[in-house]
């Protein structure tokens, strides 16, 4: 009896933290919480929204940015300190959103579009096909968060990817 009752103990506690996503529902409301605008204006973010970013990010931006790297530039990656001194800074989600939609130079000069994807370069980019301004807000407010929750790793090269 005593076995059966610790197996079945054992399978709600698999069942319980299998259906679970303890990142999103992990993170509280100041974790969650980035710039929305240059004003200063923050905004907090749903958990389904730090969720769904993430996954769009992954299967979007991680092929060229994993981890908050930038592959074909390792000087230049999403940490915030990098993303505020870029010109205009894209320390926010509305300026992230802007960038998304049309990519410019580090320091704003240059159209990038036909080499970085985006909404503009959706022909040449599939992946930024079907991203709709929700997702792009979803993929901003995922890159925004990284820094509060893997720190020094996000962005961090290759010290540690």
């Amino acid at each position: 009896m005593i076995k059966k009752n610790i197996c079945l103990s054992l399978i709600l506690l698999f069942i319980t933290f299998q259906g679970t996503s303890s990142y999103a529902i992990e993170l509280d409301e100041t974790t969650r919480t980035v710039q929305l605008e240059e004003s200063g204006k923050t905004i907090i973010l749903t958990p389904e929204q730090v969720k769904r970013g993430k996954r769009l990010f992954n299967n979007s931006c991680a092929s060229c940015h994993n981890g908050g790297i930038t592959k074909t530039n390792p000087n230049i990656g999403l940490e915030l300190e990098s993303l505020n001194l870029a010109t205009p800074a894209r320390d926010n989600i509305n300026s992230l959103i802007n960038y998304m939609k049309e990519p410019t130079s580090y320091d704003g000069a240059t159209s990038i579009a036909e080499l970085h994807p985006s909404i503009k370069s959706a022909e040449i980019f599939p992946k930024m096909r079907n991203l709709t301004d929700e997702d792009l807000f979803a993929i901003a407010g995922h890159i925004l968060v990284q820094p509060k929750v893997a720190a020094e790793k996000w962005g961090g090269g290759k010290i540690y990817y």
